[in-house]
């Protein structure tokens, strides 16, 4: 499945280098207590940069997916521009792992499209209401990314 979203045309200020600091405080508070941040569920994505080779790793607020598949938005806060891990992720969908209550676990992403992504939308944004808030500060559609456990997914038909 392609990662195919394209930058809208206006949108919030996309997170600068505070943010950077921030997600590296974050980092360290999510390994040390689980993954919960202000009442989100937040897990460590990891992923390959697509210029660089190098591993970068983001905390990204998580839902609960299908058949024990995480659920992640791409929404920069309601940037007009995707956050740099949609496009690392979109180069190495493959070559990425998640870190969720202390366990290091391989997943390979899938953008999600029409009305899979519009239910999963729907639980997203009633479980957290500000990820409907980002949506309206932004003309581009926030994609929705399923990560699945490899493992898992050797093992369906």
């Amino acid at each position: 499945m392609s990662f195919t979203t394209r930058p809208g045309t206006h949108g919030a200020r996309k997170p600068g280098r505070a943010m950077r600091l921030v997600n590296k405080l974050v980092v360290r508070w999510v390994r040390r207590t689980g993954g919960k941040l202000r009442g989100s569920d937040v897990l460590l994505l990891t992923t390959v940069g697509r210029k660089s080779g190098v591993e970068r790793t983001t905390p990204v607020n998580w839902f609960p997916g299908e058949n024990g598949s995480w659920l992640i938005v791409a929404s920069a806060a309601g940037a007009a521009q995707n956050p740099a891990w949609y496009y690392n992720l979109a180069a190495h969908p493959d070559q990425l792992h998640i870190e969720v209550a202390g366990r290091r676990i391989p997943v390979t992403a899938q953008q999600l499209r029409g009305a899979e992504r519009e239910a999963a939308w729907r639980r997203i944004t009633t479980t957290q209401p500000q990820f409907a808030g980002y949506e309206h500060k932004t003309d581009r559609e926030l994609p929705v990314i399923r990560l699945v456990s490899r493992e898992a997914a050797a093992e369906s038909p």
